[in-house]
């Protein structure tokens, strides 16, 4: 699970306007957009550190897995010194809770501890603060937003999804090596790579259908089988064969060009 801090947080400040700086509630965001970065839990508050607390406590008791995520991403709206106290004092709460924290790799600019996980989502393929950071024995996650963000269009004609980091089709998404993606980072140093599927454009089931199918199972392959087993054209014919087993199953996939469904 994840709760984005200190940033990201425009819902929390609203319910809650103690956590902001001035005590005055923003008002609600509406919009569907990419907007981002504009809000932030005031770090020099008490306040904030108790619902910090309350939230992260209460996630620990919900999961049984060993990570609990804290965001910490696209902090624009914190203060350099002060995001990165908090960071740092978050991630100790993590600990304290028996978990590992994750947070995207804005988290590395605390310069957080041994078992933190860093989750590496920008277009590049080069990052020294992430290289630096395998370097040291940090476990990296691979989430490239131009390779695996599903809230993406597939071509310019998708009736939903975003395309801030290029269009992903089936091939572009299943035909990269996360092994070697990133410089300085060696496979030895990845944990895993995670799809994730933002919702801003999610109405209904079929959106999340049409957005995950047929590209889930092209990460599926990337993550769980060697790399030098991945063959574009293999994987395309054996992918085609779901096609009406998910058609049967009422999944609204997306019908790619790129993969040979049967007809008939």
């Amino acid at each position: 699970p994840e709760i984005d801090v200190p940033g990201h947080v425009n819902a929390a400040l609203v319910a809650y306007p103690e956590l902001t700086c001035d005590g005055v509630a923003p008002e609600p965001f509406t919009r569907i957009g990419t907007a981002t970065g504009f809000s932030s839990l005031c770090t020099e508050r008490e306040s904030t550190y108790r619902f910090t607390r309350d939230v992260l406590a209460e996630l620990a008791g919900l999961t049984p897995g060993p990570y609990l995520h804290i965001g910490t991403d696209e902090t624009h709206a914190t203060s350099a010194d002060g995001c990165r106290e908090y960071v740092r004092w978050a991630v100790d709460v993590v600990r304290q809770h028996g978990k590992q924290a994750m947070g995207w790799h804005e988290i590395l600019r605390a310069t957080p501890p041994e078992g933190t996980v860093p989750q590496f989502w920008r277009k590049l393929d080069d990052d020294p603060m992430v290289a630096e950071a395998a370097a040291r024995g940090l476990r990296i996650l691979l989430s490239p937003a131009n390779k695996v963000y599903l809230d993406m269009k597939y071509t310019p004609d998708s009736p939903i999804g975003f395309k801030w980091a290029g269009y992903l089709d089936v091939q572009d998404v299943y035909d990269w090596d996360p092994a070697t993606y990133l410089d300085g980072v060696p496979e030895s140093a990845l944990l895993g790579i995670e799809a994730p599927l933002w919702s801003e454009h999610l109405r209904h089931r079929r959106d999340i259908d049409y957005m995950a199918f047929p590209r889930v199972p092209a990460v599926a392959e990337l993550g769980w089988s060697p790399g030098e087993t991945h063959d574009w054209d293999d994987f395309r014919r054996r992918l085609a064969a779901h096609g009406p087993r998910w058609t049967a199953q009422g999944i609204e996939f997306f019908p790619s060009t790129q993969i040979p469904w049967p007809t008939g």
